[in-house]
């Protein structure tokens, strides 16, 4: 193996300061002083000062040069979030872990990041970060925060110095800088009693999920190999991040009201939808979700108006208000066209579920096959559509009508009254009934109509089960914003609509929420309504 001087490098020091007099010098060739070209060993650059305050400025010049390029290129706005999030986010990643790069300096790389994805998404600059970033909020888009990428990866670092497989290294006591306002050490730590207490409270029923359920139930910490240890301690670093966004945006007023939608499911937006999507749809979602539409209320307390009424009526012009609140908008029939466009699309994926059942046997009795100890079953296909998964497998000559074109008058052969569910769907073989009632209300308020429309129909429902008919009352909800109520995820499941074809459904019916309210808003102050 032959010496090479040029990448080796010389320090010397005299009395404490720097001596680049002396020549050092190998097989005749001069070894380069580390003032003069500094060195990068093990992924990490090294010049004459041995800190890493010029290597914190490259970095801050890194992630600047970087959104520059992005910014400066041709693409559109999506793109260039792809950009970010594949291209720059990666690139600074080994950065963050390799330098003591402070909090405070991270703080306002990501304040820089976030200006720009702003910018590329359309939205106004006072959008919150919880918007952009939050795992946990109603609306979910598919970005990464540069300060928790940065934080996780500190943490990353610290845990590998602490469980290294050297014990020279393992018992060195290296802690990583990052600045007065957090510490690596301290937060993995932190990480590591909370999973500990978690092993000892076990698991906890989180929301709708029952008791022991959720992919916790299976990760303990006393029971972790090194390697899954340091993960789970990742995860808990996100999940504190997330809490801190969570409180951030309860704190909110108008723009964490998202935190109040209990009966709203959440919606994960995918780079493949933000693709397909056109700017001005991505834009309006994300403002009509945290309110940042030029309403005349915000115009008002924005300071560019001076009243707040409304167009129409002159009441007070929220968002709310314009798109499910307003008495003339009602008279006219706006919210009434909204509605009947989402019905069309629950409808018809009923229609398909009916088309699928008509003709099939009524469902029967399901035996278990015991097995003897030490035997073998019966291998069994693939399950079917009808093995007890719904009511609609149950029989074969369902019959469904729905309120749309002409005035649904409900089967007098089951009940004679005047009220008019959405949709029926009755067999009378097996004497079944199932009326389904739609909401397209404010999300805030899904909820009061689910209550309002069950106690509306409980009084059919009792006449139906006296005249010895089985009956179902699904008061179903889908947010003018295009969120889907848990409700209409439970009415689906249990007339057998299951699986990818359940998320489809959800999926069209959100579509169609959401293009109506876009129409109703961009029609907002035309006197007339015409379709």
């Amino acid at each position: 193996m032959r010496f090479k001087a040029k990448k080796c490098r010389k320090l010397v020091l005299r009395k404490g300061k720097l001596c680049n007099t002396l020549q050092l010098e190998i097989q005749g060739e001069k070894i380069p002083s580390v003032s003069d070209q500094p060195v990068k060993s093990l992924g990490k650059k090294f010049d004459k000062t041995l800190g890493d305050v010029q290597n914190v400025k490259e970095f801050r010049q890194q992630a600047e040069e970087g959104l520059r390029k992005i910014e400066e290129s041709n693409l559109p706005g999506k793109y260039k979030l792809w950009c970010y999030q594949y291209g720059l986010l990666p690139r600074l990643t080994w950065p963050m872990t390799m330098y003591n790069i402070p909090l405070s300096t991270m703080e306002q790389v990501d304040r820089r990041i976030s200006r720009y994805i702003r910018k590329w998404l359309g939205v106004p600059p006072g959008l919150t970060s919880v918007g952009l970033y939050s795992t946990t909020s109603k609306l979910q888009l598919p970005l990464s925060s540069a300060l928790e990428e940065y934080k996780v990866a500190k943490v990353r670092a610290q845990t590998t110095l602490e469980s290294s497989k050297d014990e020279i290294v393992r018992e060195a006591g290296i802690t990583l800088r990052s600045g007065r306002k957090w510490s690596a050490a301290e937060a993995a730590e932190g990480a590591r009693s909370r999973l500990r207490h978690k092993d000892i409270v076990g698991v906890v029923a989180q929301g709708r999920l029952g008791l022991g359920a959720g992919p916790t139930a299976t990760q303990r910490w006393k029971d972790a190999e090194p390697m899954l240890r340091r993960k789970m301690i990742q995860s808990e670093i996100r999940r504190q991040v997330e809490e801190q966004r969570r409180a951030q945006a309860v704190s909110q007023g108008v723009q964490g009201a998202w935190v109040k939608w209990e009966q709203a499911l959440e919606r994960k937006v995918t780079w493949k939808e933000l693709w397909s999507w056109e700017p001005l749809r991505t834009q309006f979602l994300l403002k009509s979700v945290y309110d940042l539409l030029p309403t005349p209320a915000n115009l008002k307390r924005w300071g560019k108006e001076s009243e707040e009424k409304c167009v129409l009526c002159g009441k007070r012009g929220t968002l709310s208000h314009l798109l499910s609140g307003c008495a003339i908008a009602l008279g006219q029939g706006r919210y009434r066209w909204r509605h009947d466009r989402v019905l069309r699309v629950l409808a018809a994926a009923l229609e398909e579920k009916r088309a699928q059942m008509s003709g099939r046997k009524q469902g029967s009795l399901k035996f278990v096959d015991f097995v003897k100890e030490g035997g073998k079953g019966q291998r069994r296909g693939k399950r079917a559509a009808d093995d007890g998964l719904g009511i609609l497998p149950t029989a074969g000559d369902w019959v469904l009508q729905a309120d749309l074109d002409r005035k649904l008058i409900f089967p007098e052969e089951i009940a004679v009254t005047n009220q008019r569910p959405d949709v029926v769907i009755w067999s009378a073989k097996t004497r079944q009934v199932v009326m389904i009632e739609l909401t397209v209300p404010w999300e805030e308020r899904m909820e009061e109509a689910y209550e309002r429309k069950a106690e509306r129909y409980s009084n059919l429902r009792q006449v139906c089960t006296e005249k010895r008919w089985k009956a179902w009352c699904f008061p179903v909800e889908v947010g003018c914003r295009g969120f889907v109520s848990q409700s209409m995820w439970r009415m689906l499941g249990a007339l057998g609509i299951k699986g990818r074809k359940r998320k489809q459904v959800t999926k069209n019916l959100t579509e169609a929420a959401e293009a109506a309210s876009r129409w109703l808003w961009l029609k907002r102050n035309a006197g007339t309504w015409k379709i």
